[in-house]
């Protein structure tokens, strides 16, 4: 997929009304970005995009997020459990502190 991120009033509106006019290569609509498919008609929209306005819009390949082949069972179970916590205002350092659950800090140093 395209992801198109718009940075003025001028590209929010272009990008609005490219959303309106070729319904079929929009995944999502987020208001200043879109999801649009992975075709060549969807890149062309957006560089075309980009072309009339610049530097305020910006383009990024991405690809769908697979949680099961990304990630160890650990991030996933503690994140579930995380979720389903009785005390909602417990940060979650405070609450894997002492447990299986992975710690932030480990998490944060570590790539995907």
């Amino acid at each position: 997929m395209l992801l198109v991120v718009t940075y003025s009033a001028a590209a929010r509106t272009a990008l609005r009304n490219l959303c309106r006019r070729h319904e079929g290569v929009v995944v999502r609509r987020f208001g200043r970005a879109a999801l649009l498919d992975a075709t060549v008609y969807a890149a062309f929209l957006a560089l075309r995009l980009r072309a009339s306005h610049g530097g305020d819009v910006q383009i990024e390949r991405t690809e769908p997020f697979n949680e099961f082949a990304t990630l160890d069972d650990p991030v996933r179970e503690a994140a579930s459990a995380y979720a389903n916590r009785d005390a909602k205002s417990t940060p979650y350092a405070a609450f894997a502190a002492g447990t299986d659950h992975p710690d932030p800090e480990t998490m944060r140093g570590e790539e995907l």
